[in-house]
């Protein structure tokens, strides 16, 4: 079976930008698991696995338009210490998580710390660059019927975890 609109793909992945690692299936502790066609990954990775089979490797360069986008200026944001989890371990540079209004989570870069706030960076960590893929397509089947109506995938099996 071929990756498809509707199919569960899982795959192994490193991905580099600049030459240097950033991030791995491994460091994740297995295969990555999605239900292609419903925003699940970056359009461009999306866009590469399509036609894929279980046991095809390859690689890809994806440019920032089909990744996170171009960094847009003007995105620092001034935020108090109390939305951070570990504000004392915070420096320049760190990639964080920054708690949302609506509980959820946003991946921020510090740019400055403070003694009661953190100033970050709110353009995505990889927002402008372009990132190369090594990718191990492991599995490819038919998406359940609860999976497409979730718009995610429910694990290897198809069942909720």
């Amino acid at each position: 079976m071929n990756v498809a609109e509707n199919t569960v793909v899982s795959f192994n992945y490193r991905t580099t930008a600049d030459g240097a690692e950033v991030d791995s299936s491994t460091q994740r502790g297995g295969p990555l698991t999605v239900l292609v066609g419903h925003g699940g990954i970056i359009p461009g990775l999306e866009k590469a696995l399509l036609g894929r089979a279980a046991g095809d490797r390859f690689e890809v360069s994806i440019p920032p338009a089909e990744a996170y986008g171009e960094r847009r200026p003007g995105l620092a944001q001034r935020v108090p210490k109390k939305y951070f989890r570990n504000p004392a371990q915070l420096r320049p540079g760190m990639m964080t998580a920054l708690q949302n209004r609506d509980g959820g989570r946003q991946m921020v870069v510090v740019t400055k710390v403070g003694s009661s706030v953190v100033d970050v960076d709110l353009n995505h960590p990889f927002a402008g660059r372009t990132l190369d893929f090594e990718i191990e397509v492991t599995d490819v089947r038919e998406a359940t019927p609860e999976e497409r109506a979730h718009g995610h995938a429910h694990g290897p099996g198809g069942h909720e975890h």
